[in-house]
This record gives structure tokens, sequence and C-alpha cells, in this order.
């Protein structure tokens, strides 16, 4: 009986073996991978995550213990400063991983032997030493490795945290604060980013000749992108206020640096009010923007919506400015869709009937979109003293 013979099959065209497919890997896992990037984990990273967790702890309490016992302290007192910082399902995860890692490298020891050591100018002595089974100390590498990786991403994390809360602040600066009243007017707004920063804004801008300007708008998206076109956009629309310029000029002018400054893919709504509270005559544009409300003192609603396309979306676009007018009690609200989009614990959204039937009542709401809010109310005129001919 003859032995087949077995032929190694001829390569295919294309084929990669185990060793291109593990170098190919390797070059697509170091990817735009540096000597100076890793110097700089492993020194400038690594200390600032330290220093950042480490700051609050007392030394001059460790500084009274005895080395050994302020050694274990140390490591005690900065698991607490890092591990607090975390959320507490997060924080609770963390403590069972270190937890079961040190179970395993409990159940990899061995014992203890004894080993000789030289010691100048004793010679050789005899020392114990704890025996680990056979691979403990890569584990135990790796585990480290791992730690100080989910370290140095929360340090991080907190660190950007912490930067965008003091941007939140320098937002939040920059729009009106409390009540703005003035005889025959008064206006109020406010706004919740759904994130620590958020893409609404309002305005409330007295004018020399007593008229207000009222403005809202909402940023397509959320976040630091929508934060900084917010900031811009505030910018250039209150400089356009200081040259005097009429409403429907104004958005479109604002339009053509939006178009210009804002990429592609993002666009803004807009609501933009002039109002004058001697006649209670009120021109705006609406850009875009959810039609605001204008509840008269009967209790009737109206809607606002004359203007046109939103701002950003095309360069040469025209707008048409609306015309009405308040009377004593009349009452303005503008607001974001994130008020009509906001929904109860049950799930129910707001929408514009419930903004109609309860516009200061927001208990109980759970908001997925940046949240803000402007109303202007007509107040009844003060009469002039008369004049008494003598």
């Amino acid at each position: 009986m003859f032995r087949r013979a077995h032929r190694r099959s001829p390569r295919r065209p294309g084929r990669v073996s185990g060793g291109q497919r593990a170098r190919q890997f390797f070059e697509t896992y170091t990817r735009d991978m540096t000597a100076e990037d890793l110097q700089r984990l492993f020194t400038h990273e690594t200390v600032e995550a330290y220093r950042y967790f480490a700051r609050d702890i007392d030394r001059t309490e460790l500084d009274r213990l005895p080395p050994f016992k302020r050694a274990l302290a140390h490591v005690r007192l900065f698991f607490l400063a890092f591990s607090m910082r975390l959320p507490p399902a997060r924080r609770a995860l963390f403590g069972v991983a270190v937890l079961v890692s040190l179970v395993g490298l409990i159940e990899l020891f061995e014992g203890v032997r004894m080993a000789e050591l030289w010691l100048f100018p004793i010679g050789d002595i005899s020392v114990p030493v704890p025996v680990w089974a056979s691979g403990s100390g890569t584990v135990a590498i790796g585990m480290a490795l791992l730690a100080l990786l989910v370290l140095l991403e929360v340090a991080g994390r907190l660190s950007l945290k912490h930067d965008l809360e003091i941007a939140r602040e320098i937002q939040l600066a920059m729009l009106p604060g409390g009540v703005y009243t003035a005889d025959g007017v008064e206006a109020f707004g406010l706004t919740r980013p759904a994130n620590t920063v958020g893409g609404d804004f309002f305005d409330i801008l007295p004018l020399r000749d007593g008229r207000v300007i009222v403005a809202l708008g909402d940023v397509a998206g959320k976040g630091s992108p929508a934060a900084l076109l917010m900031a811009l956009l505030l910018a250039i629309l209150r400089t356009l206020v200081d040259e005097g310029l009429e409403a429907a000029e104004l958005v479109r002018r604002l339009n053509v640096q939006t178009e210009r400054q804002a990429p592609g893919s993002r666009f803004i709504t807009l609501f933009y009010a002039c109002f004058d509270p001697r006649s209670g005559e009120l021109v705006y544009v609406n850009a875009g923007h959810h039609p605001p409300l204008l509840r008269r003192a009967s209790g009737e609603f109206e809607r606002l919506s004359e203007g046109g396309i939103a701002l950003g979306m095309f360069e040469g676009s025209t707008y048409v400015p609306g015309r009405t007018r308040l009377t004593a009690g009349d009452l303005l609200i503008a607001y974001s869709d994130g008020i009509t989009e906001a929904e109860n614990a049950r799930g129910v959204p707001f929408d514009e009937s419930g903004l109609m039937g309860a516009i200061r009542t927001f208990a109980d709401t759970r908001f997925a979109d940046d949240l803000t809010l402007l109303i202007l109310r007509r107040l009844a005129v003060a009469a002039a003293p008369a004049v008494v001919a003598s």
C-alpha cells in the first residue's frame, strides 16, 4: 500500500499570514505613538495625577507616624482620596476589583523560604523571603498598570470637568442676571444647560431711547462646541445692536456672520424682538425658532412666527419682521425646545400645552436638552404729572 503524498497547497494571492496580521495589528495599535508620549506618560502625567489626588492628604498627621506606618497610612489615604472622587456605583466596582486582585495575589502566595544574601562586611547571611507562584509578578505588574491607567483617566476627566465648570461660570456671567425693570416693562430670563455648558442663550438689552431688546437663541447640539458658538453669536449680536439696526436687517447680518464663522453642520435658531414700553409696540424676527407665546391679559394665546429660516444655513437669507402690540398685563414667553421636550418621571413630555398651563412650574421634570426661558411683561405706564396753570 502506498501512502498518498500530501502536497502543500499553494498560497492564495492576497492571503495574509499570521505574522503579517500580528505586525499589522501592532502597527495599527501603536499608530501616532512616540517615545516622547511614553516619557510624558510616566513622568509628567503620572506626577500630575498623583498631585491632583494627594493634595487633600493631611501630611502633618503623617509626619507624626513611624516610617513603616506612615507608608501604609499614605497608601490608605491616597486610595480614599482617589476612590471618593468616583461616582458611588463606580467606586464600589473599583473597590471590588482591588479586593479581588489582592485575594488573587494572596492565593498565589506559596510561603516563605530562606535565601542567602551577601552583606558587607559581614558576608553571606540567610534571610526569609516570600515565595509566589510562577507568573505572579507579571500579574501584579499588569494590575498596577491598569490601576495607573484608571488613575490617569479619572484625573484627566476631573480636570476637564473643573475647566468646564469654570467655562460655565464665564458663560453664565455673560448673560443678564436678575429681573430687568423699567417704566412700563419687566423682563426675566434663565437658562439651564443639559451638560455643564450649553448652547442656549438669552439677552435683555435696554436702549438709550427707552426701548428694550430681548433675544433668545438655541445653537444646534449641546456641550462645549455649542457653548463656543453661543459666545460668538452673543458677541456679534451685541455689536450689531450697538449699530442701531432695525430687527430684520440686524438678523440678516447676524445670519451672514453665522454662516461664515460657524461649521457647516451647525445652525442657530433665534428669536429677536424690540419692545417699546411707551407705545406697547413689539417688532420681532423669528429665525427658525419655536414660536414664542404671547399671553394676553384676557388669557388668550398667540404665536409669533414671522421671520425666516435658522441662522447659518444660507448666507443670502432674508427676514421679514413681525409686529404686534402689547397692552398692560400681556406676557411674552420665549423658550427653547428643552422646555417642551422635558419629561416628568413617567416619561410624559411637558409640551406646549404644559407650558401654557404651568409657565412657572418645572418641578419633577427630566431635562434631556438645554433649557432656556425668557419672559417679558408690559406694565401699566405711570402717568405723567399734570401741569396746573397758575
